[in-house]
């Protein structure tokens, strides 16, 4: 489904209302999943997946999200957007901060509008999030042509910390931000009316939250996080994410998930 533009919604919002790997359900799969393999530097890609329970395009994206996301060489993350929920159902996993995560997006890219599922793979390229082919040539294309995940990122713990380490940059872009993407357990959704009117989905890795940690300069850095904040949380997962002067999001240069004690 395509997004006109924002003022187009809100208009239409008033007319017709007035008006952020595991958890919960699968999280021992999920989790016994992580135990027996270790976390890699450098995974294949990142893969950001722009969706709406109110989308009626949409379920065939999260049915092939959800098997993105049970894969140990991808960081995923699914931002539900709120800008749909004006059709009869308000998503229930839908974050305004989501919906300005792509709308950032799509000024990077130079788009003139936003459209559900949208699959954002490295911060780079956008295409249909349902199709399977382009999401999975766009990670072999990039990963070809070094526009993968090129810088390692290694998490690990102590008792009340977790620290975050960060390898040099080597060629290309030299400054980034360390972002901090929380994100929901897979959970079981009822959708009771809208276009999705009688369905029931499963969603993984649904964002709920997103900060930035710190900058990173191409060096070898470690940053640190209480440990406290990782384990209220469904799940985490860091990027290292170039920002330009505009601060709009660009390439991500490297990633891993943060995982719970």
């Amino acid at each position: 489904m395509v997004m006109a533009s924002r003022r187009f919604l809100w208009l239409a919002a008033f007319a017709l209302a007035f008006s952020a790997f595991a958890g919960a359900g699968h999280a021992g799969e999920a989790e016994r999943i992580q135990a027996d393999k270790p976390q890699q530097d450098k995974p294949l890609g990142v893969v950001e997946l722009f969706t709406s329970q109110g989308c009626s395009s949409c379920p065939p994206a999260d049915a092939f999200f959800a098997e993105l996301a049970t894969r140990q060489d991808l960081v995923t993350l699914a931002y539900h957007v709120d800008y749909w929920d004006y059709l009869g159902w308000k998503d229930t996993l839908g974050r305004k901060e989501n919906t300005e995560r792509q709308y950032d997006y799509m000024r990077y890219f130079g788009s003139r509008s936003v459209y559900t599922p949208q699959a954002v793979i490295n911060g780079r390229v956008h295409v249909n999030g349902g199709n399977r082919a382009e999401v999975d040539g766009a990670l072999a294309r990039m990963a070809r042509n070094g526009e993968g995940m090129r810088v390692p990122i290694k998490v690990s713990r102590t008792s009340d910390r977790v620290i975050i380490d960060t390898g040099d940059a080597g060629e290309g872009p030299n400054d980034a931000h360390v972002v901090i993407v929380y994100f929901e357990a897979p959970q079981a959704v009822k959708i009771a009316q809208g276009e999705n009117s009688g369905r029931k989905m499963t969603y993984w890795n649904a964002v709920t939250g997103i900060q930035t940690a710190g900058m990173w300069h191409g060096k070898a850095q470690r940053f640190e996080l209480p440990l406290s904040e990782i384990t209220k949380k469904g799940g985490c997962a860091v990027l290292l994410q170039s920002v330009g002067k505009d601060g709009l999001p660009g390439p991500i240069l490297g990633a891993a998930f943060i995982h719970k004690p």
